[in-house]
């Protein structure tokens, strides 16, 4: 049975514009390699197909490109970017740092609700992890991260993160997920909310950079395994 987060109170449920719907879903799909490193993105095709004008897929390019996620080419057209391991030894580097502060600031204040719906997800991610249903296990690992990051409520600090999530998370999904690596995840995941529930800075900010830092080292031995799917 798939998690689920509990309703948006209906204030909150706002209607994206075109640009931010073309946005999120362009994104995705690179995130995810249904569109592969250097595959051709035809504005016409995504148009057609997403039923919107040029200009919102336009904007959304844009933004994706900002992203370092497609690259616009004069002349030539718009390509999704081959995996940069500077880009991702960058992305590794602001969420390491953001992250660490994160659990370390709500430490001390973290609520009994924010840690039941950590420990809920992180019940849910093994039961993924034992029924290797490896899309559920993704979708709740950026859960875990974005509720952390929710309870700092700085918006900008969970976009950076966000941004820098797409970098490291497609080499993620070119990585053959393994059970031990998973199995590891929701262990480290534990560890992090254990510190949070004794309410320990010091502790949750050394269990975060364990996590962030292990899984960071099996991306590098994956790309070390697999040079041709990454740019030099």
């Amino acid at each position: 049975m798939a998690y689920h987060d509990p309703p948006m109170p209906r204030a909150v449920r706002k209607a994206g514009s075109k640009a931010g719907l073309v946005y999120d879903r362009l994104r995705s799909e690179i995130i995810s390699l249904r569109l592969a490193p250097g595959a051709r993105i035809d504005k016409a095709e995504v148009c057609e197909r997403l039923d919107v004008s040029r200009q919102p897929v336009s904007e959304a390019l844009s933004r994706l490109a900002g992203e370092r996620l497609v690259a616009v080419e004069p002349q030539k057209g718009t390509y999704v970017t081959r995996v940069r391991m500077s880009d991702v030894s960058e992305a590794a580097f602001l969420r390491e740092a953001l992250e660490i502060a994160t659990v370390r600031r709500i430490a001390p204040v973290i609520d009994g609700e924010t840690l039941d719906r950590l420990r809920l997800i992180v019940d849910y991610q093994s039961a993924a992890t034992a029924a290797e249903d490896i899309e559920e296990f993704y979708t709740l690992d950026v859960r875990f991260h974005s509720t952390l990051l929710a309870r700092v409520a700085f918006s900008r600090v969970s976009e950076v993160v966000e941004s820098a999530r797409a970098q490291t998370e497609r080499i993620r999904r070119l990585l053959l997920p393994t059970p031990k690596r998973n199995i590891n995840t929701v262990a480290e995941h534990e560890a992090i909310v254990a510190q949070l529930a004794r309410r320990n800075p010091s502790g949750a900010a050394d269990a975060m950079r364990t996590h962030l830092r292990n899984g960071l080292e099996t991306l590098n031995e994956f790309a070390a395994e697999r040079p041709e799917l990454f740019e030099p």
